[in-house]
């Protein structure tokens, strides 16, 4: 590991969750190489959450030990409150504190809106939004008692712009969204950020998409080119002392692209000041706000360009 990239996050102690394979495990290593000990979560199992014979955060753990770093693994799931707890718990018996937390683990149970079971929707919702509170609340109280940490939540543009057969995932995406904002204005005042990063990436939780048609082919060749491990420099850099100053916000990584997401705000305003009826703003208001309408985009209708 290079002198340079071992002073970013020198002395740093992180918890990586879904760090057993894809973007998770890129950005262990990377936080590795930057100097931190990790705690390598991975519970190891399949996307639809049914148990494997396979311990991939044991190898990833393995592979921070050959860098020159030091790593732990645990394999509890974020959705369980206790499991999340037991977490840090482990960063903090084998480095003796916990500075990062990395919310990355995740599941998909895509299906249509009108299909979708009851079981489809909480098992995604108690990964992604559950997980990440679990997590982070674990944290929190340490991160205040040492007027220190970062929160970094993996969202995405499935629920920042929309796509089809995932109701539940894009509410437990915004979901995250809404608890990185909540999570940086509480703890501001005790030197702790919180933010959130939509990663692009071909990795299991993409790889279901179906290459059926002309188009869909298309994307799926496009989506192919996109690095899980081209995510982890940007949340190494969010992890440090360095973006001290940085919290609250949306980001966006696509390969050797960065964005910078907007927020929800007012872009047009209708008032009477006699009040208004239903029939006012039908026949008022509507057709004022609609030339700024959003058009039922997918994330692949706004991200149409090859990845740099």
């Amino acid at each position: 590991m290079s002198t340079a990239s071992n002073r970013l996050l020198q002395g740093k102690v992180a918890l990586v969750t879904g760090a057993g394979r894809g973007i998770g495990r890129g950005i262990a290593l990377e936080l590795a190489r930057a100097g931190a000990r990790v705690v390598v979560n991975d519970i190891g199992v399949s996307l639809e959450g049914a148990a494997t014979a396979e311990s991939p955060g044991e190898s990833v753990a393995r592979e921070i030990t050959a860098l020159g770093g030091e790593a732990v693994v645990d394999t509890h799931s974020v959705a369980d409150y206790a499991g999340a707890a037991a977490m840090v718990e482990t960063a903090r018996k084998a480095f003796g504190r916990i500075d990062v937390v990395v919310n990355n683990a995740g599941n998909l149970r895509d299906v249509i809106f009108h299909k979708m079971t009851e079981e489809e929707f909480d098992s995604v919702i108690a990964v992604h939004l559950k997980g990440s509170f679990n997590t982070s609340r674990a944290a929190a109280p340490y991160f205040k008692e040492q007027g220190s940490g970062a929160f970094i939540h993996m969202t995405s543009t499935s629920g920042l712009v929309g796509n089809f057969g995932q109701a539940n995932y894009c509410a437990a995406k915004l979901g995250i969204v809404g608890l990185s904002k909540a999570i940086s204005l509480d703890m501001q005042r005790f030197g702790v950020r919180s933010n959130a990063v939509a990663p692009f990436a071909w990795t299991r939780m993409v790889s279901s998409i179906p290459d059926e048609t002309p188009e869909q082919k298309k994307r799926v060749e496009g989506l192919k080119k996109l690095i899980p491990e081209k995510i982890a420099p940007f949340v190494a850099a969010l992890a440090s002392d360095a973006a001290k100053h940085v919290s609250g916000q949306i980001f966006g990584v696509r390969n050797n692209e960065i964005y910078l997401f907007s927020q929800p705000r007012p872009i047009r305003t209708a008032h009477t000041a006699e009040g208004w009826t239903p029939e006012a703003i039908v026949e008022r208001v509507f057709p004022q706000f609609q030339n700024d309408f959003y058009p039922l985009h997918r994330s692949g209708d706004v991200f149409t360009w090859d990845p740099v």
